[in-house]
């Protein structure tokens, strides 16, 4: 009977290999660390360009990312409302009629909003009623009813007034509304002396702050005499609308004839790293249209209008009287951002600013490998390049082993 000279492992055996290979996986994992393999360069071109990069790094981290961008500190923008209101009166005397305009005559809407308009000049079209009645003198003349066909934004009831006036007959608001001459100056020119007041509140919820433009110092007394001024007074709320169009780059007198418009800007920019009553607001004006350095009188829309009509009843009819309103349009544009330090920003600034600094180690080692004269060198001392041996095929002696043992038993 013939015996194997190579035992085989025993299921137990194979057991214990297998663990004892997990065990030296898992503690070469937990107990042992690899660290990347360093290379010391003396070289002064590379240590100079090294070090320039990484200076403006920093200055970039430190001036950018933490002075000017605020990295170290979280944000917040506001919920805010705004409340405005005018004053003053005017008075006009149009073709010997006086009349007397307040805040509820000239001002659209009359509730306060953030945006408004201020009337400063009107073209006024008294005791309109529905009937029918010519064209106006400055349209085409008709010679026969075929003429008056499709030729009017009015409703037109096809017939020529060649008898009277020559002009196609309407059924609209009559007397039909004039435009064609704009007064000038505009009418209510006063409007340059009225004052608005601005009330505007902000509340920064993320950080439980609400601020209000009457800040510390700002009184019912301090409101009642002041007046803006950016100089002397950036604080007081009462501003007169002659500054409010000069500030914004407008000439009142153009700009009253035809309309315009005007953005008022309060900027709520807050450190609240600091005490709360620093957190001020800082106004600014803007002209949006209605530049009189616009010269192309070409252009589709100058100014801004809009028509207005108040109907009462007399006689038992409807009548109006049309107004078509040139007036400053202003709208209050609130921009707030509250900053303060927060651990989290903090760690993520200097984290990618560490990361950033990866940026020399990769532009020195461009340098070394391609650009010296001693590239070779360099790329010899930063890689170490193994050659790999393949293993001879094992089948062969283990036959032969196993025919030299199966011999020697059979001799036996």
């Amino acid at each position: 009977m013939y015996t194997s000279g190579v035992e085989r492992p025993s299921s137990h055996q194979r057991s214990s290999k297998m663990k004892s290979f997990i065990t030296n996986t898992l503690s070469d994992f937990f107990f042992e660390y690899e660290t990347p393999r360093q290379v010391l360069v003396r070289s002064r071109r590379v240590g100079v360009v090294c070090r320039l990069i990484q200076l403006g790094v920093l200055a970039y981290i430190i001036g950018w990312v933490f002075i000017y961008e605020k990295g170290y500190q979280s944000s917040d923008t506001a919920v805010g409302s705004v409340l405005t209101k005018m004053k003053g009166v005017s008075y006009t005397n149009e073709t010997g009629e006086e009349r007397i305009w307040d805040v509820a005559d000239y001002v659209f809407p009359v509730q306060g909003d953030s945006s408004f308009v201020v009337m400063t000049n009107y073209i006024m079209t008294k005791g309109q009623k529905i009937e029918k009645c010519s064209e106006l003198s400055n349209s085409s003349r008709c010679s026969s009813d075929a003429d008056c066909e499709g030729k009017s934004e009015r409703h037109i009831t096809g017939k020529c007034l060649v008898n009277t006036t020559k002009m196609c007959e309407v059924l609209a608001w009559c007397p039909v509304e004039d435009d064609s001459y704009i007064p000038d100056p505009a009418l209510l020119m006063s409007a340059e002396n009225f004052t608005l007041f601005i009330k505007n509140t902000i509340n920064f919820p993320e950080y439980g702050v609400t601020r209000c433009n009457l800040v510390e110092g700002i009184d019912n007394q301090y409101v009642t005499s002041c007046l803006y001024d950016p100089k002397t007074s950036p604080l007081c709320p009462i501003f007169r609308l002659g500054d409010l169009v000069q500030l914004s780059g407008f000439n009142f007198s153009t700009i009253a004839k035809v309309g315009g418009a005007i953005g008022i800007i309060i900027d709520w920019t807050c450190n609240l790293d600091h005490a709360q009553s620093d957190c001020k607001p800082i106004y600014s004006f803007h002209g949006l249209y209605g530049n009189p350095n616009e010269t192309d009188k070409a252009r589709a829309s100058v100014g801004y209008n809009f028509r207005y009509a108040k109907h009462y009843m007399e006689d038992k009819q409807e009548k109006r009287t049309l107004l078509k309103v040139f007036g400053i349009r202003f709208d209050i544009i609130v921009r707030s951002v509250a900053r303060k330090f927060d651990i989290i920003p903090t760690l993520t600034a200097i984290g990618s600013g560490v990361g950033i600094f990866g940026v020399a180690t990769v532009v020195c080692d461009l340098i070394l490998l391609y650009l010296l004269p001693k590239r070779e060198f360099y790329n010899n001392m930063k890689f170490k390049v193994t050659e790999t041996m393949e293993k001879e095929p094992l089948d062969f002696q283990v036959k032969s082993e196993k025919f030299k043992s199966e011999k020697e038993v059979s001799k036996e």
